[in-house]
């Protein structure tokens, strides 16, 4: 595949509260230094409450003022996931988050995008989860985890289990993160975890900052349920340090020496509450970040007047509880960073550039290329393109199940123009037999027999084939075959490509373009080719369906033209010319062929990047391939596989299929003056609506 440059970074964690926040505030602030547009995406978040919208996207979208909707920001809420599992609809969950993320990648310079957050139900298995969407999106990642409750070996080596995870799912990590690790140990972290992970990987750790950790003032009135006595407008202040007021103001003073601290006493302590409030005036001490009155007692109207002149910027708030419970309460709210905690924003951003090696990452980030394709993503490219410059494709087997259900589908999407030939009445009750929602309204049906175009076609056939004593009688009764009329359709231009064989033969689907419609002048056999979409990325094989024991001119044939179609399709194509041997080791006829072959696409076409004759292990495995040609830029690397005859591409690309679940998209003919595809007749519906995006596509270079 082209290697395109990284729009996009994937952060992932390993488990709830393990501070991802902080890391998103950061490479946001530190993306938007560097990129014009940087937009933001949750593929699956927590379900909000009732009229409410989901923090983080708020917070980040709000903060940064990006310009982006809350909907067009996430794919799927946590329980629209779980149902659609209960459904076994796996593959919406992926197609529709590659969706609604392309949707956003075309609209700004690069994506943060950040996993879930492991909390409610559903969480086990939410690793695996963000493996694959990383994996399925072809976007590099970041992994943290927190370092509380851990031991060092224990942090170390659940980052090394989820850094082998993804590489082994083909997903490039970047950087590796210890998030909220004690202030002492920093050094010691990122010593360890440097000896644990590669060179490439960017290491770092993140001390816990209690700033972060403690609640808003805000925060706590909502889960303490307590009342404002003063200073509404800054209960987003942050709480630093808890002090507990039990003591003699003089000695309680001794408790007011750290930055943004919490007061917390009871409600009657009226010389405490003063006490506090002059403090936070005064230039020797430090700022109060909040009063907590307990006991649900509140001061006496006189003490209140006293307040009223001290405590503008000091909120006081009342709760009921005793003291001890309320600190207890206290400790125990797990905070949020929000949209208006600017506070706790600007700190996060602050730890995250004092302690993330920012230049190292952002380097990464502007260099990585993504170098392979997965066959969602390329599924997705491939209806993209299909539906950018729309094109009419005619299916001659109208009445065939599969054709209707895929009918129905490429409709849907608006994938192409379709003509079904057949019967129109009898494709109606077809329809309703199956109970297929076609609107044959969307759709051309034509009857060959019953065509306006019947006798034009029957005509220009006669003229085309009388040189091989067609006449006329003969014409006519060829073109009641709904492949030759389709053919006809798209020699005429009245269609602008056909895919058949559902249930005819390839000679069936393949004779009438042959005979009319042509090769292309450049191309001096046809030829077909498969899109093998394997678990994380996508081959090419040719000649797996046409061509039974091609020479060594006709092999190069077959490789010039499957490298065309690559690069149709957006594949940077490096061919392997498959043989039992590689490079020189081997003699025979069959090698010497493949050689011979080689040598005629070098020959023609210098420009191509071939390897051959070369082993299949040798052609995809970076190891073997370096032992057995280690000068070759195609060994270990290849993506387009030329098979030296029918019988062993035929073979493999069903082993392939069949062994590895891969799909396979084809066969594609190539060669053709014009696009026609022939289809198994084992197909499947997905093969069916693959096959006609595929040469609505063809079609559109025509």
């Amino acid at each position: 595949m082209k290697k395109a440059a990284n729009k996009a970074i994937y952060i992932a964690t390993t488990e709830p509260n393990s501070g991802k926040s902080i890391v998103s505030l950061g490479l946001m602030q530190l993306l938007l230094g560097r990129a014009s547009k940087v937009g933001y995406f949750r593929p699956i978040i927590d379900d909000p409450k009732e009229g409410k919208i989901d923090n983080h996207i708020n917070t980040v979208i709000s903060y940064f003022n990006l310009d982006l909707k809350f909907e067009d920001a996430y794919a799927f809420t946590r329980s629209e996931v779980i149902r659609k599992k209960n459904e076994n609809k796996d593959d919406e969950i992926i197609s529709k988050i590659i969706d609604k993320y392309k949707a956003v990648e075309e609209r700004f310079d690069f994506i943060l995008i950040e996993g879930t957050s492991f909390s409610g139900e559903g969480s086990i298995g939410e690793f695996d989860i963000n493996v694959l969407i990383a994996k399925n999106l072809g976007v590099p990642a970041i992994i943290l985890e927190s370092g509380v409750g851990k031991t060092l070996n224990e942090l170390v080596s659940n980052l090394h289990m989820a850094y082998d995870t993804f590489r082994d799912k083909g997903v490039e990590v970047l950087s590796i993160i210890g998030n909220k690790v004690e202030q002492q140990n920093i050094e010691l972290v990122v010593s360890e975890l440097e000896k644990h992970f590669p060179s490439d990987v960017i290491v770092n750790a993140i001390p816990l900052n209690p700033l972060l950790a403690n609640p808003s003032i805000k925060e706590i009135v909502k889960v303490l349920n307590a009342k404002v006595l003063f200073g509404e407008a800054f209960i987003n202040n942050q709480a630093g340090y808890f002090s507990v007021g039990a003591m003699q103001l003089p000695n309680y003073l001794n408790h007011l020496l750290v930055e943004d601290s919490l007061v917390i006493t009871p409600g009657d302590r009226a010389d405490l509450i003063l006490g506090a409030l002059q403090a936070n005036v005064s230039d020797n001490y430090p700022s109060v970040s909040g009063i907590v009155l307990t006991g649900g007692l509140v001061p006496e109207e006189s003490i209140n007047k006293l307040i009223e002149g001290l405590s503008d910027v000091v909120p006081i708030i009342a709760v009921d509880g005793g003291t001890f419970a309320v600190v207890n309460a206290i400790g125990a709210i797990k905070s949020q960073i929000y949209a208006e905690n600017t506070q706790k924003i600007s700190t996060s951003i602050k730890d995250f550039e004092k302690y993330v090696k920012v230049d190292e990452l952002i380097e990464r980030l502007i260099t990585f290329e993504t170098k392979g394709i997965t066959p969602r993503m390329f599924q997705y490219n491939l209806l993209k393109k299909a539906k950018s410059n729309k094109k009419h494709i005619v299916l001659p087997e109208g009445l065939d199940e599969r054709i209707l259900r895929a009918t129905k589908q490429l409709i849907e999407v608006d994938a192409a123009e379709i003509t079904l030939l057949g019967d129109k009445k009898a494709i109606e009750e077809k329809l309703i037999a199956l109970d297929i929602a076609l609107d044959l309204n969307k759709v051309n049906i034509i009857d060959p027999v019953e065509s306006i175009h019947f006798e034009k076609y029957a005509t220009t056939l006669y003229e085309l084939r009388k040189h091989k004593n067609v006449n006329l009688v003969m014409a006519k009764d060829l073109m009641e075959d709904v492949s030759y009329f389709g053919s006809m359709m798209v020699y005429m231009g009245d269609a602008d490509g056909m895919v058949s064989g559902a249930i005819h033969t390839t000679q069936h689907t393949i004779r009438p373009a042959l005979q009319f419609i042509k090769t292309k002048p450049e191309a001096s056999i046809v030829s077909s080719v498969f899109f093998m979409c394997l678990e994380d990325r996508v081959s090419v094989y040719g000649d797996c369906a046409i061509n039974p024991n091609p020479n060594s001119e006709e092999l190069a044939e077959i490789a010039i033209s499957s490298a065309a179609t690559s690069v149709a399709f957006d594949i940077d194509p490096k061919i392997a010319m498959l043989s039992y041997s590689s490079g020189t080791s081997g003699v025979g006829e069959d090698v010497e062929r493949v050689r011979k072959a080689t040598e005629i696409v070098k020959l023609k076409r210098p420009d191509l990047k071939v390897e051959g004759p070369i082993q299949y292990d040798a052609a995809v495995d970076m190891r073997v391939g370096k032992l057995k040609l280690p000068e070759s830029e195609v060994a270990g690397q290849a993506n387009v596989f030329i098979f030296p005859d029918l019988n062993t591409g035929n073979n493999t690309y069903k082993a392939v299929q069949r062994e590895t679940k891969a799909l396979a998209i084809g066969p594609i003919i190539q060669g053709l003056n014009k696009p026609v595809n022939d289809l198994s007749r084992g197909c499947t519906v997905d093969d069916i609506f693959n096959t006609v995006v595929v040469t609505a596509i063809q079609a559109q270079d025509i």
